[in-house]
C-alpha cells in the first residue's frame, strides 16, 4: 500500500489522458493482490504490473471501481503494465509479461485480455496478442487478446 502514491505518478507520467485516481490501483491491490507488482530500482518504484481475473469482452471502464471479482472469470485481464523512460530497454517489460503469464497460468485461466493505447497495440501484437476489437476507451485504443500459452512473436493483427 506504501507504494500507491508513486504507482499513481507513474501511471499519470506514462498514460496521460488515460491515467486513474489512486483508489481505482488500491482497489485491484485489495481485490487480487496476486497480480499486482511493482518494479524497483536504486531511484524508487519505475514501474508497475497490474492484472486479475475477469470476464471476456468486457473490459472495465476507465477509471471504474470494480466492486468484486466475477466468479467464475474467464479471462485474466492486464489492466496496466507502466514503465518509466529510465526502466525502458532494461528488461522490465519482458520480465513484467513473465509474471502476467505466470499469474495468468495460476489462476487458470486460458486467456489475457487487455485494451492497448498510446500506440502500445504494435509493443502487445510483438507478444503474441490479436487485436480482436477497437477498444472502449475512443479512438486509438483496442480490445487485445492472447492464449496464456501462446508464444511471445509477432502476429498481424485479426
Amino acid at each position: 500500500m506504501a507504494d500507491l502514491p508513486a504507482v499513481a505518478a507513474i501511471s499519470d507520467a506514462v498514460h496521460g489522458a488515460f491515467t486513474e485516481a489512486q483508489p481505482v490501483y488500491a482497489e485491484r491491490l485489495a481485490l487480487w493482490p496476486e497480480g499486482c507488482h511493482i518494479l524497483e530500482t536504486g531511484e524508487g518504484v519505475a514501474g508497475y504490473l497490474i492484472a486479475h481475473p475477469w470476464r471476456l469482452g468486457a473490459p472495465p471502464a476507465l477509471g471504474a471501481m470494480l466492486g468484486a471479482l466475477p466468479a467464475p472469470a474467464d479471462v485474466y485481464y492486464l489492466h496496466d503494465i507502466a514503465l518509466l523512460p529510465a526502466a525502458r530497454g532494461t528488461g522490465a517489460g519482458a520480465a513484467a509479461l513473465g509474471l502476467l503469464l505466470e499469474s495468468a497460468a495460476a489462476a487458470r485461466l486460458p486467456l489475457i485480455e487487455l485494451v492497448a493505447v498510446n500506440g502500445a497495440d504494435t509493443y502487445w501484437r510483438a507478444q503474441g496478442f490479436d487485436t480482436v476489437a477497437p477498444g472502449p476507451y475512443g479512438p486509438g485504443s483496442w480490445l487485445m487478446r492472447r492464449p496464456v500459452n501462446a508464444p511471445r512473436s509477432s502476429k498481424t493483427a485479426s
